[in-house]
């Protein structure tokens, strides 16, 4: 090992290994088959780097990313690694030019993606050379049960094994549960491997989950905030990228586009761009990941929620990969869950899979509804129950006072078990709500005697409490692309005993007739003539603008930002961006001058 210690400073400029990298590099070095679940930014790609340099022939590196490899290349190249990949961006002169230098023992690694190892003629070229080791990145791929499963990878241990060197295997991921990680020792056909976790917590990441906020001006807030930093925007879809990069070029900040409707040349562009730093910002769809290895990735804001935990992890980690302070934003909407249900469905796989992925986009709706500390909660998910709750995420740092809702939880309870266990969260929201829904008068629902006991709630707040009741294990989801809820043994003693439910106060009664006479009514008489102004500007009826029961809440409440608005019953995306600072400027004023 002092010969790697003398690699790691030398080329690399470190004076001592992290975590798990000596033990990792050690085994390789005795030619011993690894299993490394390490974060991002702890390393991983020195424990395959150094032993290439150690042992004679060429190292070959298997990457799904073909934008990560070139980083990768150019890194080790310029730390004087000689250093080499072949993928379909290039020419086949290019490849032959490459092939010949391989041949002639140039280079110490190669990456290719795992499609490459399907060519004959490549495998012909990797029998003629000599190779120590297979480092196998994103191991995580060649799982079924994995975020990001990719057929190819199942064929990488058949074409490993055909080779006359027989190589060592060393498979590393950044995520993976229990049963992700027998399916990569299994799938690679390890030998025995030296299995290493070194944890999953990213102690220099700030995690923050914003419900129900104007996404668009949060995004143009935050982004103005950290115009001096690099942060990438992560959308579900190629129109939502499109769309959220041309919102924030309109406002003067200049932001790339990345996704897979992008030709090759302009995504190697927009990648150039960014990495070096002459654009801070970079848009991407979720699916199609952005795989760049820049390490002084300030934040990562999700515009949308992704569709399981580990997808977010992998994507939220690629902030602070230097070591230093990050922050994860994740802006959530029930929107995004039509969305990736959508996706889901469009999917062809078969039926264990389907479920498999609800299963893992309700863990994710979950995470955006905890008011547990989040590094813990998605720490928890993959299987460590060591870790201490981190301090300084949102929830962490909520300083709500913490409730006692048992007398709402069992309305709830028992409005599911007069539902027949039968209907999903929305439905059940209507039902305890006592909206005058046609679907709920349809099922008859509006008959039961838990229909409006929870009246002076909001639908939107009902949702909440009844998603915190899910993460806290009180009630559950059926694994279907459209989930009912189920009461569990611990709601069962909630509706059978003493035992209290507590959590922080996330609904507020909404404003009732009664609770009029507090409101303003001056500024109420102020907004009604601004809607009255705007409605002969535009046309159309007043209360087509908004009905009285809006204005009155705002009178109540008095928002003084778009976010604010937005949970003012009766307020929508559109409308806000209509009127919203219209009426914004009237309460401000109004702010301004009350005693």
């Amino acid at each position: 090992m002092n010969q790697a210690r003398q690699v790691l400073k030398t080329y690399f400029g470190y004076d001592a290994f992290r975590p798990g990298q000596h033990e990792i590099i050690e085994s390789i070095l005795a030619h011993r088959d690894v299993l490394a679940v390490m974060p991002t930014g702890a390393g991983k790609s020195l424990c395959y780097q150094i032993p290439a340099l150690l042992f004679e022939g060429v190292t070959v590196v298997i990457s799904p990313l073909i934008s990560l490899m070139k980083d990768q290349v150019d890194a080790l190249e310029a730390a004087g690694i000689p250093t080499t990949f072949i993928n379909s961006t290039h020419s086949l002169p290019e490849i032959q030019q490459r092939t010949r230098g391989l041949r002639q023992g140039k280079y110490r690694l190669l990456y290719i993606a795992p499609e490459r190892l399907e060519s004959a003629f490549f495998m012909e070229l990797l029998a003629s050379l000599t190779i120590p080791l297979v480092a196998v990145d994103e191991a995580h791929c060649v799982s079924q049960w994995g975020h990001d499963f990719r057929p190819s990878y199942m064929h990488i241990a058949a074409s490993i094994r055909k080779l006359p060197s027989h190589p060592i295997i060393a498979a590393f991921t950044a995520t993976a549960t229990d049963r992700v990680k027998q399916d990569i020792a299994e799938g690679l056909q390890l030998h025995d491997p030296l299995r290493v976790t070194t944890g999953y917590a990213r102690e220099n990441l700030t995690f923050q989950v914003f419900r129900g906020v104007d996404k668009r001006s949060f995004l143009l807030d935050y982004v103005r905030k950290h115009a001096d930093e690099s942060g990438i925007i992560y959308a579900s879809t190629r129109k939502e990228v499109e769309e959220c990069a041309r919102y924030l070029n309109q406002h003067g900040l200049a932001a790339g586009v990345y996704h897979a409707g992008i030709e090759d040349e302009a995504r190697l562009e927009a990648q150039e761009q960014f990495l070096y730093d002459r654009i801070s910002v970079m848009v991407a769809t979720n699916a199609f990941g952005m795989g760049i290895d820049k390490s002084n990735v300030r934040y990562v804001l999700h515009y949308n929620m992704p569709r399981n935990i580990e997808s977010y992890y992998q994507e939220a980690g690629r902030a602070g990969r230097d070591g230093d302070a990050g922050d994860c934003i994740l802006l959530y909407g029930p929107q995004d869950v039509m969305t990736q249900k959508y996706i889901i469905e469009q999917s062809e796989t078969d039926e264990e899979r389907t479920k498999s992925e609800y299963r893992n986009l309700h863990q994710m709706v979950e995470y955006c509804h905890t008011s547990h500390c989040l590094q813990q909660h998605i720490v928890y998910y993959f299987g460590d129950r060591t870790a201490e709750p981190c301090g300084k995420c949102s929830n962490c740092t909520d300083d709500r006072e913490t409730v006692d809702v048992t007398t709402e939880a069992q309305k709830i309870f028992s409005c599911v078990v007069k539902m027949k266990q039968r209907f999903g969260v929305t439905l059940t929201a209507k039902v305890l709500r006592g909206a005058n829904d046609q679907k709920v008068r349809q099922l008859g629902l509006s008959q039961l005697s838990t229909y409006g006991i929870l009246s002076t709630y909001k639908e939107k707040e009902l949702v909440q409490l009844i998603q915190s009741l899910i993460v806290d294990g009180y009630l559950k989801l059926s694994d279907s692309a459209y989930p009912v809820l189920q009461i569990t043994a611990k709601a069962k003693s909630v509706l059978l005993s003493d035992e209290k439910v507590y959590m922080k106060r996330v609904v507020q009664p909404v404003v009732t007739q009664s609770d009029y006479a507090v409101v303003n009514e001056s500024l109420f008489e102020e907004l009604r003539s601004l809607r009255k102004t705007l409605s002969q500007q535009y046309r159309i009826p007043p209360f087509t603008i908004f009905h009285d029961a809006t204005l009155r809440e705002m009178s109540e409440r008095l928002p003084v930002s778009k976010a604010d608005m937005l949970d003012i019953k009766g307020m929508g995306t559109v409308k806000l961006e209509k009127y919203g600072d219209d009426f914004l400027e009237i309460i401000r004023r109004f702010r301004q001058t009350a005693p």
